[in-house]
């Protein structure tokens, strides 16, 4: 019976330790993530404006694109439609 106890209770231990062993790191990287040390620093003023700089060329690309999308859309429209009519009629 005495025998049956200390097993138990080395059991008992290894699977304390074990759980402490795992959950450690993960209670860190939790306890880090609410105080707020996994975010980067906040980018200063000139990085800022660089990156709005950036978006508003990327804007632009993108309007310029739409406007080229327009106009194919407008040609293959047409020729299809010159297509379906047929010449001469």
């Amino acid at each position: 019976m005495d025998k049956d106890w200390v097993v138990g209770a080395v059991f008992a231990f290894f699977v304390f330790a074990g759980g402490f062993w795992v959950l450690r790191p993960v209670a860190a990287a939790l306890a880090k993530r609410i105080a707020g040390e996994h975010r980067p620093p906040a980018p200063d003023a000139q990085e800022h404006e660089a990156m709005a700089a950036e978006v508003e060329q990327l804007r632009q690309d993108v309007t310029e694109l739409q406007e080229r999308v327009d106009f194919a859309e407008r040609l293959l429209a047409k020729h299809r439609e010159a297509q379906r009519i047929g010449p001469g009629e």
